[in-house]
């Protein structure tokens, strides 16, 4: 069996997961980053040292019973939102991972938004992943934005953005 390794690194979690070929969920680890009492939120450059030193725990959590040569591409969130100039460092550390694990393997590495990953774990929790067939409007709220996003088989846009 090959499976697939899926890596996000948001501002809030470390998360890595291994789905099969079917497209299940085999295995999802992750740890979130702790924010300090009294704190609103995390520095980026927190961010990013936390989730250098979650990787270390977590990928000996994910890869305890599977060869890392049973791995067949790499997918990595790789920017929040699927537009132009969409940056957040703490997304450098798991695409810099996924680049490693590519690199070593000899592996496809697939980046996508943070956005399009809430949307796929939205549909997948929800045995939803048919409406994927066919357009449809998705509802994104993160960070005090509120987002309208088209979704087609091939692609996701951004049509509203609301800020609080």
């Amino acid at each position: 069996m090959r499976y697939f390794l899926g890596i996000d690194t948001s501002n809030y979690t470390t998360s890595l997961a291994l789905c099969d070929e079917g497209g299940q969920v085999c295995k999802n680890v992750r740890l979130p980053l702790p924010v300090k009492d009294g704190q609103l939120g995390l520095r980026q450059s927190d961010a990013c040292f936390l989730h250098a030193k979650n990787f270390s725990l977590l990928q000996q959590e994910l890869m305890a019973d599977l060869s890392a040569g049973k791995i067949s591409a790499i997918g990595v969130s790789a920017r929040p939102r699927d537009i132009e100039g969409s940056y957040m460092p703490c997304f450098l550390v798991g695409e810099g991972l996924a680049n490693v694990f590519g690199k070593l393997l000899c592996r496809p590495v697939y980046r996508v938004a943070h956005q399009q990953g809430h949307i796929m774990a939205a549909l997948y929790g929800a045995g939803a992943m048919p409406l994927l067939e066919a357009p449809f409007l998705a509802f994104h709220l993160s960070g005090g934005t509120t987002e309208a996003v088209l979704v087609t088989p091939d692609d996701t846009r951004i049509l509203k953005t609301s800020q609080v």
